[in-house]
């Protein structure tokens, strides 16, 4: 059951984080929240204002959605000593070149490369609100646009509503609220996707309409990926059952199910295109990549012998390579010797650039394959980068040529770069805490 609210404000804001007209408002009306009329739809009561204009098309200059580029920064002015910082959630943007923190006392988001804090809002609780902890904040590509949802011992708002923030306005214009706590949510220019235990909500992001809701397995972790692509909607949660996965293709209205593990599914990840998916199960040494559309077992790479939890999947623009990070601390980085569009083609039979990767090393006793444990012909990553243990990272390819990214919940920021040809371990080019970051990145 869900509850719908939408603030007083302007026009419900197109969500196309790539137009030329994203324009400041002169002024924004910020009047007193008053609920509308209530209308139901299925499990879903909603309070939205009348649509303000039937125009498909309406003039852009009224949305106040804005992007954010690297030349924007708006760190804190404040002269007092700034209070101790506990990172509750990190996350990056659909394109990787952002991230966003969550804390105890706020968000803040910053831009990869190069690495550069543009904004932060930190909420010191007042009557109205909580603390100031967000454990969970999602961003829109660049714009202003994010959904944010309280955590922490003292959360800013309930763990069981998605705020909609607009930073452009500072403060929320809409919220969707729960019977039970949010553990995630996805956003794309078209739709707003929440995560609950057992359930997922799907939602059309221009009037926050309820268009679908599914059923999963215990899903604590809000395990969902969504495709980012120009295409059609691609969504893939957990299935009902140990091992599986659910495969929503919203084009063709058709849904697939994938029994990629024996044990419970721990991370997954989709291609920005939606057509390859990547996972690995609560055992945590092998991964698997997938194509959506017929559910066909295109590669399995090794992370290790030993059972590791899983924290990151990420593949490459190019779905050249697959980063997978682990509480083992290790970033691992994989050859892909697959082809999207040809299920199970090795890459150096359709690529058009010159074959230079070096393959994944198999074992010397793969000639044994079917005979001796699959152990003996797995393929193991080809460039390695190893961590401090004791924090959890991600990972993500960096918009430089061969390097990857490293966010930790420890504050900790690395960008690494692996040879494509030789592999081994990988080479550290940056270090930074993000947290408390030297004045030449703000």
């Amino acid at each position: 059951m869900a509850t719908l609210s939408a603030y007083s404000s302007p026009p419900w804001p197109n969500s196309d984080p790539n137009s030329d007209l994203l324009s400041t408002q002169d002024e924004i009306d910020s009047q007193a929240h008053s609920p509308s009329e209530s209308q139901s739809n299925d499990s879903l009561s909603s309070t939205m204002p009348p649509d303000p204009d039937p125009d498909p098309n309406p003039n852009p200059n009224p949305n106040p959605i804005t992007n954010y580029n690297t030349s924007i920064s708006s760190p804190p002015q404040s002269t007092s000593t700034p209070p101790l910082i506990s990172l509750l959630h990190i996350s990056f943007n659909q394109d990787f070149g952002c991230f966003a923190a969550g804390t105890d006392h706020g968000f803040r988001i910053y831009n990869c490369d190069p690495l550069r804090e543009i904004f932060r809002r930190d909420f010191d609780g007042d009557g109205n609100s909580g603390g100031g902890g967000i454990g969970v904040v999602e961003m829109l590509f660049r714009c202003n646009i994010l959904a944010i949802v309280g955590g922490g011992p003292d959360p800013q708002y309930s763990p069981n509503k998605v705020m909609i923030w607009d930073d452009h306005q500072s403060r929320c214009i809409g919220e969707l609220s729960f019977r039970s706590e949010v553990r995630s949510v996805k956003l794309r220019r078209d739709r707003i996707i929440v995560v609950l235990e057992q359930k997922i909500f799907v939602y059309n992001f221009a009037d926050l309409k309820l268009l679908h809701q599914i059923e999963t397995i215990a899903n604590p972790k809000g395990l969902c990926a969504v495709s980012h692509g120009a295409g059609s909607l691609v969504l893939v949660c957990p299935g009902l059952q140990k091992g599986q996965v659910r495969v929503e293709h919203y084009a063709s209205k058709r849904t697939k199910f994938i029994m990629a593990h024996d044990s419970r599914i721990a991370c997954f990840s989709l291609t920005q295109d939606g057509q390859l998916l990547v996972t690995a199960s609560t055992k945590g040494t092998l991964v698997r990549v997938f194509n959506t559309a017929d559910g066909t077992l295109l590669q399995e790479v090794r992370r290790g012998a030993d059972r590791a939890e899983i924290y990151s999947l990420a593949f490459s623009s190019t779905a050249q390579w697959l980063a997978v990070s682990s509480d083992k601390g290790t970033v691992h980085v994989f050859s892909l010797k697959i082809n999207p569009g040809s299920p199970g083609i090795d890459r150096s039979q359709s690529t058009d650039e010159p074959n230079l990767a070096v393959t994944s090393p198999a074992s010397s006793l793969s000639f044994f394959k079917g005979v001796l444990p699959k152990y003996f012909s797995s393929e193991w990553s080809v460039a390695q980068f190893h961590l401090p243990e004791g924090s959890q990272y991600i990972v993500a390819f960096g918009h430089q040529k061969n390097t990857v990214v490293i966010l930790g919940l420890d504050g900790s920021f690395y960008r690494c770069q692996f040879d494509p040809v030789n592999g081994g371990e990988m080479t550290q080019l940056e270090y930074h805490n993000f947290l408390n970051p030297p004045e030449a990145i703000l």
